[in-house]
């Protein structure tokens, strides 16, 4: 049992081990002297020596203070200490020993006697670099953030400005539209993968053709990683070229071929080539489509090189060529080839997507895409239960009847997966509509469709015709 005598020292120790623990440096201004009072922690800290040093009435204490914060660090501690007899303030400070800067905190109580005459002022100091810098970091990610966020937002204006110019029915638009913006999806999810440092030119292929045509594509380079804007152009590149093949060359018939090869080229920068075989004889184009566009004026620009395309009878040839600007270097963990998505082309809803007399519960949270899931499976026939934005709003409305659902995978931050066990319970079948890749986002451990963002809604309609068959 400890002494009375021994105790002062005991909390005296805990005292000590607290302030290590939270590395705080403690200091003490004897006011009516003019001496502060520095303990080892905060001379760390600070740079100023420990021990006993004149105070010079707290000059010494703001002299180290950053000149750019100095004035408003004095203003703020005095008008609290005159206001609350406390103060707590962050700001940067000169370390006096070898003048490097550190953000620091500093807390401190004024002590006065019986008369109101200050005394002394008590204080602690906690260097909170880390936790500054922290906090620049998230600031910049959020303005690059935005950045990115406003140009991406900016490239599908303008994407739909010039599918809209160039088709002729809604119908078309609505097709063009949704694939081109399905590949722009594709790059962001490349991109996403290797943190936003760009993506390589073999998944790029593979994201655009590993899902279409099966043994009737190929693709094959060295390794060559894109800057996100050069990804994102090739990408569309990819996805114009992959779609004429589809409809007019050899992709349409089951003999054709598509290869594509890409080599490095002195300057650092690289061609590809893309060749088709075995398609339909082919002739010059009539007029000049948004694809043709693309990849003689934006593709090329963009890769800071040059595109050309050969209409050869036997087949359509184009060769990319791109500056080095175009080219990074490869990160140190390269991100996994996407597993492709060999999904049929977006069905019109017709009588094939027939969804008359089924009730299809939505869960979605963001508005305009369970509006447009809303109108689309109407169209098809559908009444609609919901749609509901919240989890608990889902949940509330499982008691109904339900032959049907399309769940987001998560809402607002939340899981979707209490409504999908709910409704695996009942037997009622359900699709999983997300913006998640493939590395994970959707609930696991159902077996259920899953379409992935941006999406056509008749990919919807389609997938839920496909369920409600099977039941």
């Amino acid at each position: 049992m400890a002494t009375p005598a021994a105790e002062p020292n005991l909390d005296r120790e805990r005292l000590q081990l607290a302030l290590q623990s939270a590395r705080l440096g403690e200091y003490d201004w004897d006011m009516v002297a003019d001496v502060l009072h520095v303990s080892e922690r905060m001379a760390e800290i600070t740079g100023l020596p420990a021990g006993e040093i004149a105070a010079e009435r707290g000059e010494v204490l703001y002299r180290g203070v950053h000149p750019e914060d100095r004035d408003k660090t004095r203003k703020l501690m005095e008008a609290a200490i005159r206001a609350e007899g406390r103060f707590e303030v962050e700001y940067r400070r000169v370390r006096e020993s070898d003048g490097r800067v550190v953000w620091v905190r500093s807390s401190g109580i004024l002590v006065s006697d019986e008369n109101g005459r200050p005394l002394r002022i008590c204080g602690v100091t906690q260097d909170i670099s880390n936790r500054r810098a922290d906090e620049d970091r998230r600031g910049a990610l959020m303005l690059e953030l935005d950045h990115r966020v406003k140009n991406v937002l900016a490239a599908v204006q303008a994407l739909a400005q010039q599918t809209a110019k160039r088709t002729t029915s809604l119908d078309s638009f609505l097709k063009t539209f949704a694939g081109r913006l399905k590949s722009m999806a594709s790059a962001n999810e490349l991109l996403t993968a290797a943190r936003w440092r760009g993506a390589a030119v073999a998944h790029l292929a593979a994201a655009e053709l590993g899902g279409i045509a099966p043994g009737q594509t190929r693709w094959e380079g060295p390794e060559l990683f894109l800057t996100p804007r050069a990804a994102n152009a090739l990408s569309l590149a990819l996805h114009e070229l992959a779609t004429n093949a589809v409809k007019y060359g050899a992709l349409s018939v089951e003999n054709g071929r598509v290869d594509v090869r890409w080599t490095r080229i002195a300057d650092g920068g690289f061609e590809l080539f893309w060749t088709e075989s075995g398609g339909p004889p082919v002739s010059l184009p009539v007029h000049r489509g948004f694809g043709t566009t693309l990849l003689s004026q934006v593709t090329g620009r963009e890769l800071n090189g040059e595109a050309d395309v050969e209409y050869r009878r036997a087949g359509v040839c184009v060769r990319l060529r791109a500056g080095p600007a175009a080219v990074v270097d490869s990160p140190e963990l390269m991100p996994e080839a996407p597993t492709p998505e060999r999904l049929p082309p977006a069905p019109v809803i017709s009588g094939s997507t027939d969804l008359r007399g089924a009730r299809v519960l939505i869960v979605e949270d963001a508005v305009l895409l369970a509006l447009e899931l809303e109108t689309g499976l109407a169209e098809a026939g559908a009444e609609i239960v919901g749609p509901a934005y919240e989890l608990a709003e889902a949940m509330s409305l499982l008691d109904g009847p339900i032959d049907a659902a399309v769940l987001d995978a998560n809402l607002n931050g939340l899981s979707v997966t209490p409504v999908a066990e709910a409704l695996a319970a009942r037997g009622v079948p359900f699709v999983f509509a997300t913006g998640y890749g493939e590395a994970g986002g959707a609930p696991l451990g159902f077996d259920a469709p899953v379409i992935r963002k941006p999406y056509d809604v008749t990919q919807v309609a389609a997938a839920v015709a496909g369920i409600l068959a099977k039941t």
